[in-house]
């Protein structure tokens, strides 16, 4: 059936009405992300963790995750579809374990060309020797830096409440049964911003146990980002393993700092035990 001009033109005006509507009702399209991981030494359990970073990630509804154990080799092509890169990798300083300059030079530039990446836990200790790496993390668990007393309940508290990912949080959250990460190598002030720290209580070391700072105690940093090149780096000190990683407030910042990075914004909502 043809249309006359008149009707022709009402449908148009019509669908341009609905056009603006329809499309802020569409459903958003997910964030693609990938999980580097395969090795993680002194005491890491990657098999556990992985599976519990893709869940936390892909129950906002707001990513869809793959995984990779082997990342040796790759290229930029393997990182071109993803919008957000999880690093849970550590080499153990063996050369046999490092990806090589073409992988390494791909995640460089995949961040630098404006995407985002999570470094986890004790992906911060990967890659000594790596000038950029230690760049890109802000913070380093390295030889004679890096240590933690044993895993017990602190608190954590956020020095930076109008960031995106820290926004309209409680001053405060408990994070449970954790490694409380102290005393890494650290970039130049200025190269990283701290979101959040925790109070590294000395009297919890034991007399044999390595405590190169002085005095009773100090704020460690526990969450922090730093810019490299035009992209985002958010890094995580906490969620040693899938008891630690249960916790309200390690599952809200993770999340919300892997949107961070991914696209400069938030959009995943706080549970209500966490809001201000």
């Amino acid at each position: 059936m043809k249309l006359s001009l008149g009707r022709a033109l009402c449908v148009c005006v019509l669908l341009m009405g609905f056009g603006p509507l329809a499309f802020a009702q569409a459903p958003q399209s997910k964030l693609q992300a990938l999980i580097i991981t395969g090795q993680n030494t002194s005491g890491h359990d990657w098999h556990g963790t992985t599976p519990v970073l893709r869940k936390i990630l892909e129950d906002t509804g707001r990513f869809e995750v793959r995984v990779t154990e082997e990342f040796r080799g790759a290229g930029p092509e393997t990182l071109a579809p993803y919008d957000v890169v999880i690093l849970s990798y550590y080499d153990g300083r063996k050369p046999a374990l490092r990806w090589g300059g073409r992988a390494d030079n791909a995640l460089l530039d995949y961040v630098r060309s404006g995407k985002g990446v999570v470094v986890y836990h004790f992906a911060v200790a990967a890659f000594d020797g790596s000038t950029e790496y230690e760049k890109l993390c802000g913070g380093n668990w390295r030889p004679n830096n890096g240590h933690h007393s044993t895993r017990h309940d602190f608190t954590v508290k956020i020095v930076d409440p109008d960031h995106p990912i820290t926004r309209d949080m409680k001053a405060t959250f408990p994070q449970d049964n954790d490694e409380l990460y102290a005393n890494l190598r650290w970039q130049p002030e200025g190269s990283f911003h701290v979101l959040a720290t925790a109070w590294d209580d000395h009297s919890r070391y034991k007399p044999n146990e390595k405590q190169p700072v002085t005095g009773p105690g100090r704020d460690e940093p526990m969450l922090w980002t730093v810019k490299y090149g035009s992209g985002r780096v958010f890094v995580d000190a906490m969620g040693h393993d899938a008891d630690a990683m249960k916790m309200p407030g390690f599952i809200a910042t993770f999340t919300r700092g892997a949107e961070w990075a991914a696209t400069g914004a938030v959009m995943i909502p706080l549970p209500p035990e966490l809001k201000r």
